[in-house]
């Protein structure tokens, strides 16, 4: 089988690092890991592949026309997969000029440097290059009680993280439409799992119970997420990569919807019998309710037909067996945690919209 070079853009983030970790197992993929390295990019993520003959780390900003320019033509690559992004609402409301700059610029900095590639390829290469953009269901805005995000339900980004992301898909779909470019588009659910970043909420919440800190929950609590484990996720982007339609864009969502208190309360009650033992046992009495996010989206959940119908993908996991293995991994991995918090992460609260 003929080996595929894939340039992974935010390789090192939560997302990026899964997909390498699982692409990198599979002897027809050389993966070209591109990350800048910001306060979410955590190499100590990729320890377990760093050394394998198939990796390789080039440290750069996408926004970089010319580097970019560079690692197109030094590695020759046969796809793009694009998750480096901005991607956290509460420090979008505090510093929306990093969203714009990456999300936006950056998406469109690659997207040329991808065309020129693309342009200059022999007519086989060209018609099975693939440039795959992996965005979020941020970008359809909020759902009321009923209905489900489809791949036809029209964008109303909510923050200017989402109103970012949205933009960065409208990009990607015009190159497509105006220049021919064969790009895939997908849009996941709220994804959670091992070495996520800490400020995230069921990370967050691991590392507080664990220490016996606040549980902060926004508003009461009631805003509910689709949730989908990470690994699932990543197998679903191969799928796509591989198996998808140029043009089209694929849901991926988890079939899982929860409130922000019943996902809190749940990973209480399995600390609980995690660690018995420990002196905050019951661990739901450290929840504490707190001023609400400006503009918090209510509901996310997300149809994710499409790409069950089409390329036959479900998740493995469900909500109990993911956030079992979760909470399981942060137990045993508090020394991964604890470098990122080390660092310029200091979970402190964000997002108030405060100048």
């Amino acid at each position: 089988m003929t080996q595929k070079t894939l340039i992974i853009t935010g390789g090192a983030g939560f997302i990026g690092s899964a997909l390498i970790r699982r692409l990198i197992t599979q002897s027809n993929y050389q993966i070209i890991n591109v990350d800048k390295l910001t306060y979410a990019g955590n190499l100590e993520s990729l320890k377990s592949i760093e050394s394998h003959p198939n990796y390789i780390f080039v440290q750069a900003d996408i926004c970089d026309a010319g580097k970019m320019a560079e690692v197109f033509s030094f590695y020759q690559p046969s796809a793009v997969m694009h998750l480096a992004a901005e991607s956290h609402v509460d420090r979008s409301i505090d510093g929306p000029a990093d969203f714009v700059q990456t999300n936006l610029v950056g998406t469109y900095t690659i997207l040329e440097a991808a065309r020129a590639y693309w342009n200059k390829l022999p007519s086989e290469r060209a018609d099975n290059f693939r440039f795959h953009h992996i965005s979020t269901d941020e970008v359809f805005g909020s759902l009321g009680e009923h209905g489900l995000f489809e791949e036809t339900t029209p964008y109303q980004p909510n923050s200017p993280y989402s109103a970012t992301k949205a933009g960065s898909d409208h990009l990607v779909r015009a190159w497509q439409h105006t220049y021919g470019l064969p790009v895939l588009m997908s849009n996941c659910s709220n994804n959670y799992g091992p070495f996520q970043f800490p400020e995230k909420l069921i990370p967050l919440m691991i590392n507080n119970a664990v220490s016996g800190k606040a549980l902060p929950i926004y508003g009461r609590g009631d805003n509910i997420r689709d949730w989908l484990y990470v690994e699932d996720h990543v197998e679903a982007l191969q799928l796509v990569l591989e198996k998808g339609t140029v043009g089209e864009s694929y849901n991926i969502g988890g079939f899982n919807e929860h409130t922000n208190i019943d996902v809190v309360e749940t990973l209480c009650g399995i600390l609980d019998e995690l660690i018995p033992d420990s002196d905050f046992v019951p661990h739901k009495k450290l929840i504490e309710f707190v001023t609400d996010r400006p503009g918090h989206d209510q509901r996310y959940a997300i149809d994710a037909t499409k790409i069950q119908q089409e390329l036959g993908w479900r998740p493995r996991e469900t909500f109990a067996t993911g956030l079992q293995k979760t909470v399981q991994w942060y137990l045993e991995n508090h020394e991964w945690s604890q470098h990122v918090m080390d660092g310029s992460y200091q979970q402190n609260r964000l997002g108030l919209g405060e100048k």
